[in-house]
């Protein structure tokens, strides 16, 4: 489900543009630091905190404070070669986790989109059936988000948006019954894609939990190697509360890949590299606006340098 066709310029500039925030919050603290003195211990100290304040991690921030110190101590030191060394380092993080959702020759491909309530999930399925049906694959949406009317809703609003087939019970259905016969249906139909919205509560971990897993048994009884990939889909304005949440949705549902939202309101989009270093799970999408265009394959070149701030 990559966008093979997408100009790398326009997605760079929106991708920079949605950036803006973390890159000029990162930028103008290295600036103001950079300007003062030769590079010194205090200096390095006081880069490090600022890679950290920006969410990076302290693992990453630690790395990336030391490969600027490289050969540098005691010299001059411009705020574009910082962000040069910063982009670099970010990018090494980034590289290996920066992989496209395949779709194999799996019929119907069938994706678990999971998250918390309010992280974007329903929007993110829309717009994936969006660039799918672009790409003249048929899809259905499953609404087993039974507890949310307006989740219910939403969907259906996606599948008008898209073209895409929407299956929706009342609210209060079974979740795991309704993807059983989502499935059974797209089976029926030769469906391309499938694509299962799911409940996001966090306060009872256990239900959370145990319904994921009945969702994953049931559908397994309609076809063993389904779910073909199971997607989390993470807010960047939570910041440090996304690293549990890849925690929890990942010992839960085991999760395969990542799409981060919201990029273009936070000056914390440094998260997604902490996530990166720590959990190394595959980013397959980022999120940087509201438009179905906005939401674009992963790059790691191209969101480290537009973390970095350079233009």
């Amino acid at each position: 489900m990559n966008d093979t066709n997408e100009s790398p310029r326009t997605f760079w500039q929106r991708l920079s543009g949605g950036l803006k925030r973390t890159s000029a919050s990162l930028s103008g603290a290295i600036t103001d630091l950079v300007a003062k003195r030769p590079l010194d211990e205090q200096m390095i100290d006081e880069i490090e905190d600022v890679l950290i304040r920006a969410d990076l991690g302290l693992q990453s921030a630690s790395r990336i404070a030391a490969a600027v110190s490289r050969g540098r101590y005691q010299k001059s030191i411009t705020p574009e070669e910082v962000k040069e060394v910063v982009a670099s380092e970010i990018e090494k993080v980034l590289d290996p986790v920066a992989k496209p959702l395949v779709m194999d020759s799996t019929r119907p491909f069938v994706v678990l989109v999971v998250g918390v309530n309010g992280s974007g999930k329903t929007t993110t399925i829309g717009k994936l059936a969006a660039k799918a049906r672009a790409q003249g694959r048929s899809v259905i949406l499953v609404a087993a988000d039974t507890f949310r009317a307006a989740a219910i809703d939403q969907l259906k609003i996606w599948g008008t948006r898209s073209g895409a087939e929407v299956i929706a019970r009342d609210p209060g259905a079974d979740p795991a019954s309704l993807a059983f016969d989502a499935l059974a249906q797209a089976r029926i139909e030769g469906i391309d894609l499938v694509l299962v919205d799911t409940a996001g509560r966090l306060q009872n971990k256990s239900a959370l939990m145990d319904e994921l897993h009945k969702i994953v048994r049931v559908m397994k009884k309609n076809d063993a190697s389904a779910p073909h990939a199971v997607l989390l889909v993470l807010d960047a304005t939570v910041g440090q509360n996304a690293l549990s949440q890849v925690e929890i949705f990942r010992d839960v549902a085991g999760v395969t890949g990542l799409a981060m939202t919201k990029l273009d309101g936070t000056a914390r989009g440094g998260i997604l590299v902490a996530i990166a270093a720590k959990y190394g799970l595959p980013v397959h999408f980022v999120g940087v606006g509201e438009s179905i265009e906005d939401l674009a394959p992963f790059s790691a070149k191209e969101f480290a340098r537009a973390v970095a701030g350079i233009e």
